[in-house]
C-alpha cells in the first residue's frame, strides 16, 4: 500500500499547501481520500487526470471536497474520448446535491451523478477495490468519517476532521500509519467536538497503540511545530508532519 500526500493545510490553503486529499494505492487502483481547495491541480503531479478509480469524502466541508466541481467539468465535458463513465464517490448523505449547488450551473439537476456514482456513507466495513475498508462518524459539526483502509497484512487510518472521541481510538487500532488531524493549539483552542490538537492527535495514537502518527489538517495560522512537539510527548512512537509529496509505503 503506498500514501501520497496531496495536500495537507487545513481549512484553507496555505503558501506551500493545497488542502486535504491524500491518494492511495494498491495493486493498480487508485482511490483518493478527499479533495480539498487546490488538490486537483496538485492530484496532476503524481497521476492522469483520468486515473482516479474512487473517491472518499470524509465530511462536506469545502477544504475536504470543493475541487470535486472542478472535477466534475474535466469529467463532464472531456471531448478526448467522451465523457467520463461514472466513478465511485463515497460520502456522506447529501453529497450530490451540496456540490451541485457550489457548482451553481450544471445542465441538469442530476448532471453530477453522470459522471460521480454517489454512495452514502454509513458506520460500517466494506470493500473499495482491494482495499478493505471500515468507516465510522466521528465528532465534527457536520456529520463526518474517518476511515480504516486495509490491504495485504498493512492499515492505514484517516481520522478526517474530529474532536477528541472514542470511535477514532477503535479505528486507529493497531494502525501501521495513522494519519491525524491537529488542527488546534494545546491551551489555546478549546471547542469541543471541532478539531484535534497536537497533544490530542498524540494521545489517541498511543491509546490506539498506532505503530506511526503523522500529523496533518494545521491551518496556516497554527504553528506546526508546537504541535508536533505536543505530540511527541503524549505518543512514544514515531511523529512527523505531513507535507505535500511526500510518499509512505508499508
Amino acid at each position: 500500500m503506498k500514501l501520497t500526500v496531496v495536500g495537507c493545510s487545513g481549512s484553507f490553503p496555505s503558501a506551500e499547501s493545497a488542502c486535504s486529499s491524500y491518494l492511495v494505492e494498491a495493486d493498480g487502483f487508485r482511490l483518493l481520500l478527499d479533495m480539498g481547495n487546490g488538490a486537483l491541480g496538485e492530484l496532476q503531479r503524481h497521476i492522469g487526470l483520468y486515473d482516479l478509480d474512487a473517491i472518499f469524502l470524509s465530511h462536506l466541508h469545502a477544504d475536504h471536497c470543493i475541487d470535486m466541481c472542478g472535477y466534475f467539468v474535466a469529467r463532464y465535458y472531456r471531448h478526448e474520448g467522451g465523457r467520463c463513465a461514472a466513478m465511485p464517490v463515497y460520502a456522506p448523505e447529501g453529497a450530490e446535491q451540496r456540490l451541485t449547488t457550489a457548482y451553481a450551473d450544471t445542465p441538469s439537476a442530476s448532471s453530477m451523478s453522470e459522471v460521480f456514482d454517489f454512495h452514502t456513507l454509513k458506520p460500517g466495513s466494506f470493500d473499495i477495490g482491494p482495499f478493505s475498508v471500515r468507516t465510522e462518524r466521528v465528532e465534527h459539526p457536520v456529520e463526518a468519517y474517518g476511515i480504516r483502509v486495509e490491504h495485504g497484512g498493512s492499515t492505514l487510518v484517516y481520522s478526517g476532521d474530529t474532536g477528541a472521541c472514542a470511535a477514532l481510538d477503535e479505528l486507529a487500532r493497531g494502525a501501521d500509519l495513522f494519519l491525524c488531524e491537529a488542527s488546534f493549539t494545546d491551551g489555546k483552542e478549546d471547542i469541543p467536538a471541532l478539531h484535534l490538537n497536537g497533544r490530542e492527535a498524540g494521545e489517541h495514537a498511543a491509546r490506539a497503540g498506532a505503530g506511526r502518527l503523522v500529523l496533518t489538517h494545521i491551518p496556516p495560522w497554527t504553528d506546526a511545530r508546537v504541535n508536533l512537539a505536543d505530540a511527541r510527548s503524549a505518543y512514544p512512537g514515531p511523529v512527523e508532519l505531513a507535507a505535500p509529496g511526500a510518499v509512505y509505503e508499508f
